[in-house]
């Protein structure tokens, strides 16, 4: 057999790679044929190549997988010759969602690859520029996320996976991309809940963090559905499931959502014109040691507004303080938890004593209501029969909007849950509410009202029919009682 020289080598070298499927492949009418065929998010998806985290909420059959692979093989030719990661929650679903499914893409457009099996799954993409490796791993098994550095990653279905994993999982996978001239992390998912996903990209916080974007993928968007697959869903589950599973939004899907016509998108607004110079603010208050909930709002004609919120104060000082420090040139008239007048949340005065101390116009029942009537109030307020909207609460309630999507009620008792935390902030909202509005709405008060003696006396005649009026003598008996509280 005769051996070639060096530089007839070379020449079959240059033959080979010059009529190799890499050679003759043409990325960009490849990138134009795939998003033609990209529908509603998938499309914002492949358009965004700027935003370094992006979350995308999909409904069941939204098109998220295809999104994924169109993502993918994007983003390796935007970084030729550095690797890229596709995570899913388990080995299996490696092998039953996205290998199987990138396979086909890749056959679909043409686009030249290898596939290795073993030691672990990767596809090589062998593009002009370059092999570029996309790796598969199993993100359950962050621990093993080793080895080289990564330009861009996709994570797929995180709220199936416990929200511990997902945490310490994204730190981890945050510390590889570091490589590259685009680096991107994309978590994808169905929502389930308030989990792991709504906190990282849900919340309003999130949504105003420039390095990250939401994108939503819903179900009807689909135009390769049949009616009857959408139909299927539609009889299967209930509105609120259809909301999470053919909309991608984030709802409370553990028990039945207490305040279940409360909606971010509808509710959330800020107070129109600010608060006015020397305007009265209402406060409702729940008392718990070491984490005082208040809620700050005001009236506007028939329409109350929940302005700002007071959360975790140590004591009813604390609480008292802090509205204070913010509020100090506005009448505050406190529509308390009742039992505030009986207990104390730092064992001197009565919580309730202790408002006043400060100047606050106590607003007081005898009794606090029951539970299922404050519920129906703050319900009415959200949405009544007619359609109307009277509650509005403003996007710096934070704990107050997270509350009322997430609390629940509870399976054994029935009565809304206490167990996580979110009926301190309802609770505060609920009590002015139902003091102000219930028998306008057809509800029992729960007894006559306690009033500061700077007001009126207690079981007189002479209560105002405003709740919110007030006089010259009021607001200078609280300008002083607050500044003899704060000397």
């Amino acid at each position: 057999m005769k051996t070639l020289d060096v530089e007839s080598r070379l020449a079959v070298l240059d033959l080979e790679q010059s009529t190799s499927p890499s050679a003759t492949f043409n990325i960009s009418a490849t990138l134009a044929a795939i998003r033609a065929d990209l529908h509603g998010g998938q499309v914002d998806l492949f358009d965004d190549t700027t935003t370094r985290e992006i979350g995308v909420a999909a409904g069941y059959g939204a098109g998220k997988t295809l999104g994924a692979c169109a993502k993918a093989f994007q983003l390796a030719t935007l970084t030729p010759g550095y690797v890229g990661c596709v995570l899913e929650p388990t080995g299996p679903m490696l092998r039953d969602i996205w290998i199987r499914k990138f396979d086909a893409f890749l056959d679909r457009y043409g686009i030249p690859y290898t596939f290795r099996a073993s030691p672990l799954p990767e596809h090589i993409l062998h593009l002009p520029d370059g092999d570029t490796p996309v790796l598969a791993r199993s993100f359950e098994n962050f621990k093993r996320i080793v080895g080289p550095d990564w330009a861009w990653a996709l994570v797929d279905e995180v709220d199936t996976v416990q929200e511990q994993i997902d945490a310490r999982g994204y730190e981890k996978i945050l510390g590889r991309i570091r490589v590259g001239r685009v680096n991107q992390l994309v978590f994808l998912s169905t929502p389930e809940g308030f989990v792991w996903h709504y906190k990282a990209f849900g919340t309003h916080e999130a949504l105003d963090d420039p390095g990250k974007r939401l994108i939503r993928m819903r179900t009807q968007d689909n135009p390769h559905l049949p009616e009857s697959y959408l139909d299927n869903l539609r009889t299967r589950y209930t509105s609120t499931m259809l909301a999470a599973y053919m909309d991608g939004v984030y709802v409370n899907l553990n028990t039945g959502q207490v305040y279940d016509r409360f909606s971010r998108d509808h509710h959330v607004r800020h107070l129109p014109d600010g608060l006015q110079p020397g305007e009265p603010i209402i406060l409702g208050v729940d008392f718990n040691v070491g984490n005082m909930s208040g809620v700050l709002a005001v009236t506007r004609g028939r329409d109350f507004h929940a302005f700002a919120e007071v959360m975790g104060a140590q004591d009813t000082d604390d609480l008292c303080r802090k509205v204070i420090e913010r509020y100090q040139d506005h009448p505050i008239y406190a529509y308390p938890d009742a039992s505030g007048a009986n207990r104390s949340t730092n064992a001197s005065l009565s919580d309730v004593g202790i408002l006043k101390g400060y100047g606050f116009i106590n607003r007081a029942p005898d009794a606090n209501p029951r539970v299922r009537d404050r519920v129906n109030v703050v319900q009415a307020m959200l949405l009544n029969a007619k359609g109307e909207t009277r509650l509005w609460v403003a996007p710096e309630c934070t704990k107050l909007i997270e509350s009322l999507e997430r609390q629940g009620y509870d399976e054994k008792t029935g009565e809304p849950d206490k167990k996580n935390g979110y009926d301190h902030a309802n609770d505060a909202l609920g009590y002015p509410l139902h003091r102000l509005y219930a028998v306008e709405l057809g509800y029992t008060i729960s007894g006559p009202m306690r009033v500061s003696p700077v007001v009126y006396s207690r079981g007189t005649d002479a209560a105002p029919t405003d709740p919110l009026e007030r006089t010259a003598e009021i607001n200078a008996a609280a300008a002083a009682a607050r500044a003899r509280r704060l000397s």
